[in-house]
This record gives structure tokens, sequence and C-alpha cells, in this order.
């Protein structure tokens, strides 16, 4: 439904490139806005680091990438940082810092509603406008363990993925009215199913008759995922193995010059996603909860084999919990978990429907619907 007004409405997007996640749930959110209501909204997105903060702050997006190369050095600054009284004396101490740039960005950047896409923008944000108030909205986007820097009391709603993250949003002072839980927003594409998923296997060249594992390691390729696909080709299994390499030539060539026991396809970067994992009947991958949001639209049961400490464990818990999946943190735990699943089809139809169980595809719509709503623009919200 279209606003009847004359003037379209403008939605801020504050988000950075410190992972993907926060690309791709902004971008899910302004698709979604332009499928709901049509000609009405304006969407303008703002990388805040990369874009208004000083140096080094401004630099985060190409920090975040090598930091994340030591999991348990990350760890120590989440858990450091994490906490009431911590998260608020690290934002005494860098407000000062980053109060004049906040404050252009808020100047330069005319809104209707400002939607948060990132924990380390709200509390300055908020702070800068306590005298001139937009409607703000905090989208987070990890799935359960959900740093305090996400929540600030003022933000006029959190939306949150899970009933988990929910819990910690109010542990942390959000007012229960004031948090929705409503899923991660994912792309259109996910939400669609793909018509033919056979049809696309034909056309990959995989074989029909065997189950396909499919291995991903994100946009750049990282963690063990060489590891686990010579540890799965090893054992020989009576399945087609499909690697998705991201951007990672380099892992991409290695994987093609190994000794291959199985059936098997090799890939980069792909635009395709949607129709990869509909052609799949299982997803082996790091924990990250954009990738685990888009196997449970799928319904793909998932083997988590590697996390970000702190930040994703309860990514791994939640998996495990909804008996959607298995933690493996280690290669040959990596086969026995597959090697569960080929071996027996029914163990893999149950796993395959407690993950479709936990899906939310329609997250970006319903944000969409929310954002409206809270613009002025009338939306029928569920509720």
């Amino acid at each position: 439904m279209q606003a009847d007004s004359s003037a379209r409405k403008r939605v801020l997007f504050l988000f950075s490139d410190t992972g993907g996640g926060h690309r791709s749930a902004t971008l899910a959110m302004i698709e979604a806005l332009g499928l709901e209501f049509p000609d009405t909204f304006d969407c303008k997105m703002v990388d805040v680091f990369r874009d208004y903060l000083p140096a080094p702050l401004r630099y985060a997006p190409e920090i975040y990438p090598p930091m994340t190369k030591f999991p348990e050095t990350w760890a120590i600054s989440y858990r450091t940082t994490d906490g009431k009284r911590r998260s608020r004396a690290v934002i005494r101490m860098l407000f000062p810092y980053v109060a004049r740039a906040i404050r252009r960005l808020y100047r330069e950047n005319p809104s209707d509603i400002i939607v948060s896409v990132h924990p380390l923008v709200n509390t300055a944000m908020l702070r800068t406008m306590k005298k001139h108030p937009t409607p703000f909205m905090t989208v987070v986007t990890d799935m359960v363990t959900t740093h305090a820097f996400w929540f600030d009391r003022r933000a006029d709603l959190v939306v949150v993925p899970t009933d988990e993250a929910r819990e910690v949003a109010i542990e942390y002072g959000i007012p229960a009215g004031n948090v929705r839980v409503v899923g991660l927003p994912t792309a259109e594409r996910f939400r669609v199913p793909t018509s033919d998923p056979m049809a696309f296997r034909v056309r990959q060249g995989w074989r029909r008759d065997l189950p396909v594992i499919l291995v991903v390691g994100g946009g750049d390729g990282l963690g063990p995922m060489e590891a686990v696909v010579k540890a799965i080709n090893e054992a020989k299994l009576n399945a087609t193995l499909v690697a998705i390499c991201g951007r990672n030539e380099g892992l991409q060539q290695r994987l093609r010059d190994l000794p291959w026991q199985m059936p098997h396809h090799i890939y980069g970067f792909t635009k395709q996603m949607p129709e990869f994992m509909a052609a799949s009947d299982m997803l082996v991958t790091k924990a990250g909860p954009g990738t685990i949001s888009e196997g449970f639209i799928a319904g793909l049961p998932l083997v988590l084999y590697s996390r970000l400490p702190g930040q994703e464990d309860g990514n791994v818990q939640y998996v495990v919990k909804k008996q959607a999946g298995v933690w493996a943190p280690r290669p040959h735990q990596v086969v026995q978990a597959v090697a569960s699943w080929v071996n027996d089809p029914a163990a893999l139809k149950r796993a395959a429907q407690a993950s479709r169980r936990v899906a939310k595809p329609d997250a970006a719509r319903e944000i969409a619907r929310i954002v409206a709503d809270r613009a002025g623009v009338y939306a029928p919200l569920k509720r």
C-alpha cells in the first residue's frame, strides 16, 4: 500500500562494513520497503565509521577482517567491553572524540526515521539527537549473543532476531514493550523458493542421485574451511561436495587441485546463494547469523565448524538447542556429522524440518511495515 502523501519519507540507515551482516541486513530492509511501499521511501545508507568518524575509527571496516583471524583476542575485546557498566564507561570515554562527527552526520542527513544496524552507533546518535528528536529504531543483527552496545533505552523500538536476544535487551534496560522479536532481515531472493532445485543441479552438472553437502566460508572464504573440505573428501562419502570459496581465489585453486575422491564442484564468489542452498541437502558453515538464517529459510540442517568467541557463541547454542544442526569444531567431527546424515536420510529429514521450523523468512518485510508505521505511513502490522 502506497502512502497518500506528496512527499516521500526519508529513511536513514546507519551501518558499517565491519563484517558482512550489517550491509546485507540493511540492503534487505531497503529492498523490502520498496516491495511493500513502492514510491514511498527515499532510503540512504551511511557507513558511519568510514564516512564520518575520525581516525583511527574510520578504518574499522579495514581493521575488522584481520582482527577476526585471531578469535581469542577478539573474544577478550568483546567480553571486556560487554555489560552495563563497562559499555557505558567505553561510551563515556569515546563520545567526546566522536561527538563533532556525529553531530555533522545528523545535520547533513535529515530524515523522517533513523534505523541503526550497528551497535557502536546507537548511544552516540541518541545522545546527539536529544534536543531534536527523530524516530529511532535499532535492528539487532546478532542472533543470540548480543553486546550491551546494541541497547540504549532511548531508542523508540529495538527489533531483535530471537526470543533469547529479547531477554538480553530487557536485561540491559530496554522496556519490554519497546522490544519486538521479528527475525534477521534477509534478501527477498531467499524468501522466494527456487521453483526447481533439481533443474539447478542439472545446469551446474551435479549428480541428481546423491545428497549434496554445501560448504561455505563467507564472502572471503575465511576460517578452517580448507581443512573441513579435505576431511570430507578423504572420507569418500557417497555424496556430492559443493564448496563456495567467496573471493578467496587462492583457496579456490587449492581445493581444485586436491586429489579428489568424491564428486565435487568448486566455486568462487556467487550471487546465487539461494539457488545453491535450495539445491543442497545440508550446509557446513561458520556460525555467522546471516548464513544461519538463510540456511533456516532453505530448510537445511547445519554443521557449524567455527565461530567468533563471544559474539557467536549463542548462535551455536541456538542451532543445537533447536535440533537444527550440530557444533563440530574439528574436521573429523564435521565428517561424523555429515556422514550421519548421508547414511540416515530419516535423521537428515528430521534436522531439515527442525531448521525450517525456526526460519523467519518474512523478517525484512515485517521490519519494513514497522518502519512505515513509525514514519507515519499506514502499514497494517502483524501483532
